[in-house]
Order: C-alpha cells, then sequence, then structure tokens
C-alpha cells in the first residue's frame, strides 16, 4: 500500500541537506508514495534543488509527489514529518564575528558555535526563525514530528521544549560517528559486535558503557588500556582535550576537542587549537566547494549523482515509525524525563531511543557520572538563562547568561562582548 506521508525539508535550499535527505526518501520503499515538499526562502536555489529532485524521479519513474514552496503555511499543509536545518545567512561571515568579537576582549573560547560567548550569539540569531516555524507547525500539522539538526542543538531543543511543550520533537546530530569510526579500531571487532550506551548534552555527551555482544564482556577495560595509546595516533583531528577527559574522568567523549571544549573554560589550555583551527578553516572550504559542485553539476544536468542518500539518521527515524520497527537508535536530542536523573529535568539531554509506532522514546540513563555531571550541570545552567533571554527578548538576562558561562573571564570582558554584538549584529538580534 503506498505511503501517503508528507515529508517537508526545511531549508531544502541547503544544496547538501536538501538533496541529502531528499536522496534517502527516494531511495527508501518504505517512504514509496509520499510526497516530498522542498521549502526555502531563497527561491533561486530552492528551484536548483526542486529541478535535481524532479529530474531523478521522473528518469527513474520513482512513485513520489514532489512539491516545492517559499510560502511556509503551503509547505506545512498536511506535513506529518518536518525536518529542519536552517541557518541565518551568512552563515560563516557570522560565524567568524561569534569567534572573533569575544577574542577582541581577551576571551579564550575555542569555537564559538554551541557554547561560550559565540554559541549565545548564534543562539539569539538563529532560535527565533526556528520557534516562528514552529508557531506555524503547532498551528497548520501540531501532530507532525519537527526533527531539527539545526546548532546549537540544546539550545534550540530547550527552546522548542519551554515555548511550545506538546510539540513532538527530537534533535539530531552525527558526532555519534566518532564512536562508530574509532571504537571498532581501538577494540580490534566489528562496530556490529559492540553493544554502547552514550548520552550527556549535545557536543557534550561521553560512552557510558561498551560491551562486546559475543561474550556480554564489559570492554571499557580495554579501552581504558588501549585508548590513550590509540588517540595520540590521530594526529589529524584535535583529540588532545577529549584524551585528557577520559585520563581524568574514565570516561571517552565521542565528540572532538573542536565541540567538547566549548563549554570548558580550560579548554584552551588542554584542546589541540591548532587542529580546532584547521578543523574549522576545512569544514568552510568543504561546504563553500561542496555548494559550488553541486550546482555545476545541476546546470550541466548530473542529477543522478547528486540524490544520493545521505549518512544523517533522519530518514531511518521516519521508516522506523511508520514500520514499527521497534529498535534502539544511537544517539538524539529529547527533553530530560528522569533520563539523566542527576541533571535537571528541564533540560535537553542526548540520549539513546527506542523508535516504534508511537514514537522516539528516550532510553533512562541513571545518573551520570559525578565529575562530568558537574560540569552539564554548569551548562545547564547557562542554557536555561540563554533561551530565557531568547524567549524575553532581554538583554538583563543575555548578560546573566554571559556571566554564568564558565568560558568568560570577567564581567568588564562580558559587558563589552554583549555590546559589540548588539552593535554588530543589529540586523539579526534585537533585545529590550
Amino acid at each position: 500500500m503506498p505511503c501517503k506521508e508528507k515529508i517537508v525539508l526545511i531549508g531544502a535550499g541547503s544544496l547538501q541537506f536538501g538533496l541529502g535527505s531528499a536522496g534517502s526518501i527516494l531511495a527508501s520503499e518504505v517512504l514509496e508514495g509520499s510526497t516530498i515538499c522542498l521549502h526555502d526562502i531563497n527561491e533561486e536555489s530552492l528551484d536548483l534543488a526542486f529541478q535535481a529532485c524532479n529530474s531523478v524521479i521522473d528518469e527513474k519513474k520513482l512513485n513520489f509527489t514532489l512539491e516545492s514552496t517559499t510560502h511556509r503555511p503551503d509547505a506545512l499543509k498536511n506535513a506529518t514529518f518536518i525536518i529542519n536545518s536552517i541557518e541565518v545567512t551568512p552563515r560563516f561571515g557570522l560565524w567568524d564575528q561569534d569567534y572573533e568579537i569575544p577574542r577582541k576582549f581577551g576571551n579564550k573560547q575555542i569555537i564559538g558555535e554551541n557554547g561560550g560567548p559565540g554559541g549565545l550569539f548564534h543562539s539569539l540569531r538563529v532560535v527565533p526563525p526556528i520557534l516562528e516555524i514552529c508557531t506555524d507547525v503547532q498551528k497548520i500539522c501540531p501532530n507532525a514530528l519537527f526533527i531539527n539538526f539545526s546548532n546549537p542543538m540544546s539550545r534550540v531543543c530547550l527552546a522548542i521544549k519551554r515555548k511550545f511543550p506538546s510539540l513532538k520533537f527530537v534533535g539530531l546530530c552525527h558526532e555519534i560517528k566518532f564512536a562508530e569510526t574509532h571504537l571498532p579500531k581501538i577494540l580490534d571487532t566489528p562496530f556490529s559486535n559492540l553493544k554502547i550506551k552514550t548520552g550527556g548534552l549535545n557536543h557534550f555527551g561521553v560512552i557510558l558503557d561498551v560491551k562486546y555482544r559475543d561474550t556480554n564482556k564489559d570492554a571499557y577495560p580495554d579501552l581504558r588500556v588501549k585508548g590513550s595509546a590509540y588517540l595520540l595516533t590521530l594526529t589529524s583531528l584535535d583529540v588532545d582535550l577529549i584524551g585528557y577527559i577520559f585520563e581524568k574522568y574514565g570516561y571517552l567523549p565521542y565528540t572532538t576537542d573542536s565541540h567538547y571544549g566549548e563549554y570548558i573554560q580550560w579548554a584552551w589550555e588542554k584542546a589541540d587549537i591548532p587542529n580546532v583551527r584547521l578543523f574549522i578553516e576545512g569544514y568552510k572550504s568543504i561546504t563553500l566547494n561542496q555548494g559550488k559542485k553541486i550546482r555545476r553539476l545541476i546546470k550541466k544536468g548530473k542529477f543522478s549523482k547528486l540524490l544520493k542518500p545521505d549518512d544523517e539518521r533522519a530518514i531511518p527515524i521516519i521508516e522506523g515509525i511508520l514500520s514499527d520497527a521497534n529498535y534502539e537508535e544511537l544517539s538524539v536530542n529529547l527533553p530530560n524525563d528522569d533520563v539523566i536523573t542527576n541533571l535537571p529535568r528541564d533540560l535537553v539531554v542526548e540520549c539513546p531511543a527506542i523508535v516504534n509506532k508511537d514514537g522516539i522514546h528516550a532510553v533512562k540513563l541513571g545518573d551520570y557520572p559525578k565529575g562530568l555531571a558537574a560540569l552539564l550541570r554548569t551548562q545547564a545552567s547557562v542554557q536555561d538563562l540563554v533561551v530565557e533571554a531568547i524567549l524575553t527578548k532581554s538583554k538583563e538576562v543575555a548578560l546573566q547568561a554571559l556571566l554564568a558561562d564558565p568560558v568568560v573571564d570577567s564581567q568588564t570582558q562580558a559587558e563589552n562582548i554583549l555590546d559589540e554584538f548588539l552593535r554588530v549584529q543589529a540586523d539579526y538580534i534585537q533585545l529590550e
């Protein structure tokens, strides 16, 4: 029986995201017969995405209906699943400001995307338009599942949770691939032979438990013996800080320094800063070059090369819900309804989840390791204030968020950073 779902891709004009997600849908037998709706505010990029998708559907005679619109209410009408990956443009120009402005005043944040002062201003820009989208979702398709990929993930999801407590949502991030890539090499066994449990906050989580499936033996003793030496071999990755965390706290993070270090005041001292910067500059270059390459291929009519399934987890989760698969997804972002019992409940945490016809259900993790929980509780307090500043549009609360952030060194620094950001990014951020 043909599937009657309507899957809306918000931000489809970001061609890597839009075409990757569409490629995964078009390759899905479970979703055959669905409607795919491409939505973006950039009409030119949206037209390119539509042209590529429509050509592949026609060429392969696929049983999908394709829609495209810049008008969000039309996109959301009858939607059952919404995949969001928006950013405020110019993305990389603003990201550079998020990094450089705090450092101008002596701040030692190592990226400025998800945590620290840069993470605050990224949040102040991107969360309001996402909440506007969710307002329309609540009015037009309140039973749809909203799947978020936009950063800063924890803050975006916490704002959604607070403003729209009845909205069904999940946040997805691919950082878990670090564990999938490196654990088999450390433990000399296929990933399929490992049962892992991970959790924490987005970009700030650790592998809590790992077992060999064939013997049910705890693999963490082997991981602790072999892991530190293995990390030293990864000279092209920024892993000095997570190696230190592993050594001192006994648990291995499943992301690299560049993300984990955004939340720790002493990260600049332990993180591999040169490789952090290489990663960021490389990411920018690859993203921009891929965008240009995709446009060239579309103009040459090479659509099939572009619409290939991506490695993200949104479509497998949708398939799991529709087919009642009842499987465990390794890492999602969901409200902390006693998932991690020694963190605040009014928080969004990263955890495993069971996916079935009733939705996505967080796997309870219990108490988090005490030393690491202390670091996470600090971030929970910062996120609380960041979201409060967004929802109330309060400059006073935004300053309090900076003053609470462990990455901020002084009251003078906090006030200077806030004033400079509000001046430079006045077109994007308005606080009262």
